[in-house]
């Protein structure tokens, strides 16, 4: 009986051993690791930016000129999300937006979008999705144009933001619709999201007009 307490007591000490190592060395890795992580995240975004807005379009630190948004239906999100103000002689000229289209064939579909200060589209770009291959290349600008149908778009008449299969003004592939209607949706809701808050995402300084 003493034997079997005593092995019982040795393996309880060698798993708490290895678990309090184990963690050490994640937590270790963590932070060691942090910085990068976070840098190439971060350059990851800038990159996806500069192809919303031109860099000679703004003049201000656009990845540290951020207001932190809520949850919001009209953006798919779930938790706190950033929009980042492009300004131009301190007078902010667009807003890049993260959204999540929540109606992706596989799943949600992370994007970014940029917003002029007139409301119109500078572009939509999509940073993560679950879509099956060759869905998922339909909407990656890395693979395929379609998604720059959305430049210079604007809220315009909601009819016409469907694809042209449910009757609205964009093309989607044949046989398979669900990725850019998700697309486009979401896309559409960020517009509303934006006409709703637009003094607060782009406000203007006295003497200005939007």
């Amino acid at each position: 009986m003493k034997r079997i307490v005593r092995s019982t007591l040795e393996t309880a000490v060698n798993l708490v051993f290895f678990a309090t190592i184990g963690t050490a060395i994640l937590a270790t890795t963590y932070f060691l690791t942090r910085d990068t992580i976070t840098a190439t995240v971060a350059a990851a975004k800038l990159k996806l930016i500069t192809q919303l807005l031109p860099a000679d379009s703004y003049d201000n630190d656009i990845m540290r000129d951020t207001l932190t948004l809520p949850a919001d239906i009209l953006l798919g999100t779930d938790d706190p999300s950033l929009a980042h103000i492009a300004r131009r002689n301190g007078e902010p000229v667009a807003v890049i937006l993260e959204v999540v289209a929540r109606e992706g064939y596989s799943g949600d579909i992370q994007m970014v979008l940029g917003i002029r200060s007139d409301g119109a589209l500078s572009g939509v770009r999509v940073v993560n999705h679950k879509e099956t291959p060759g869905l998922g290349d339909y909407i990656d600008i890395a693979k395929n144009d379609w998604i720059r149908v959305f430049e210079d778009k604007r809220r315009g008449n909601d009819a016409d933001w469907k694809v042209k299969k449910d009757g609205g003004q964009f093309d989607s592939m044949s046989g398979a619709t669900i990725t850019p209607r998700a697309v486009v949706k979401a896309s559409h809701l960020a517009l509303q999201y934006f006409d709703s808050h637009r003094a607060e995402l782009l406000p203007q300084t006295k003497g200005t007009r939007p």
